[in-house]
């Protein structure tokens, strides 16, 4: 079974840093782009961030853009989301999907920007 498992969320004040990251398992991790996608509360999910099966190409949303920064590590089977900036719209659950999209995602983590 496929099985991700997101961590490392918490409260962070605005301005402030965390770095998610993602355990995955079940599948061959290094042969599968893998997504970063987040859902606010009250409201559907959205996508973040994307990487390629190498780590080399990175694609982001317009609202993350130049704060968030995604990684991957093929020999530790790990997915990171390293975000800078935060601010309070930024609270959201944070899921880690396998592939280009978000439909195939696995268990989040809350991540709360307030002051």
């Amino acid at each position: 079974d496929v099985q991700l498992q997101a961590s490392g969320g918490g409260l962070v004040q605005p301005g402030g840093s965390l770095r998610l990251s993602c355990a995955a398992s079940g599948f061959t991790f290094s042969r599968y782009a893998m997504s970063w996608a987040r859902q606010a509360p009250g409201k559907g999910p959205e996508w973040v961030s994307s990487i390629n099966t190498g780590g080399r190409s990175t694609t982001y949303a317009d609202s993350v853009k130049g704060r968030f920064t995604i990684s991957r590590d093929n020999a530790k089977n790990m997915l990171y989301l390293q975000m800078n900036s935060l601010k309070p719209e930024d609270t959201a659950v944070y899921y880690c999907a396998k592939g280009w999209g978000i439909l195939d995602r696995g268990q989040g983590t809350l991540v709360t920007v307030s002051s």
